[in-house]
């Protein structure tokens, strides 16, 4: 197994970061500091970070509906709010997949399952999230299909989406739209791009983990057969590729 997913399934940290510590020389294998990406391990081989023996901990996935006003990250260097401040004690050792900006809501899958947190996240895989969006205003046809064609939001980055209206009034639209990106803020960039500002956003799905059930602020253990369904999705997407 490669080094990287060896440290993931350990649930020590994701691939990406289990390859920055290779590359920075803190990972040893046995006796050897290894700084090479793709080692392969072997199954009586120690690893270790800084020291610190990784082994393998009990996987653990649960879902989160975050409220509005706190960032989804460990900590903050600004002092503001992060979901860790309502989360219980317990459970602050599981790891955010995925972010939601400050002023959002809905969905978070919480996890020490760092190959499925990689699984989840990285931009090549595609993974579907689904949210619903209300905005002031009332775009044209022409308009909305830039979503779909997909809008320059920063330079060299182009964002696209899925979208339906499923409510309207004189004065606001709510949609359902579906990412397969991972960007900072795209919706509201996406929306801001067309002159329109986002009022109210929610994400409701993660691949097949569903919002519904949660209260705003709770905190449940996904089922095992619904981790069962979630990994036979990413499965079917990496045959895909």
């Amino acid at each position: 197994m490669r080094i990287n997913k060896y440290i993931a399934q350990s649930g020590f940290c994701s691939r990406r970061q289990a390859d920055e510590y290779v590359l920075e020389g803190r990972v040893k294998v046995n006796d050897k500091i290894i700084t090479m990406l793709g080692f392969e391990i072997r199954t009586k081989d120690k690893v270790y970070i800084d020291g610190k023996l990784v082994k393998a901990d009990k996987l653990e996935y649960y879902r989160f509906y975050k409220p509005s006003g706190y960032i989804t990250t460990k900590s903050d260097e600004k002092g503001r709010k992060t979901i860790y401040d309502i989360i219980p004690k317990e459970l602050h050792h599981l790891n955010p997949v995925g972010r939601l900006d400050k002023d959002s809501t809905g969905l978070v899958i919480l996890t020490n399952d760092g190959n499925l947190q990689y699984e989840l996240t990285h931009p090549s895989k595609k993974v579907a999230k689904t949210y619903i969006v209300k905005i002031e205003g009332k775009p044209g046809d022409i308009k909305l299909q830039k979503l779909n064609e997909g809008i320059e939001i920063e330079k060299g980055k182009i964002a696209y989406c899925d979208w339906a209206i499923i409510d309207e009034d004189k004065q606001t639209m709510t949609f359902e739209i579906v990412l397969y990106q991972g960007m900072n803020r795209q919706i509201r960039k996406m929306f801001e791009f067309l002159g329109y500002e986002v009022v109210n956003l929610k994400r409701i799905r993660h691949a097949n983990i569903e919002l519904l059930g949660l209260k705003r602020g709770e905190i449940k253990p996904i089922k095992p057969r619904q981790i069962k369904e979630l990994k036979l999705y990413l499965n079917k997407l990496n045959k895909e590729e």
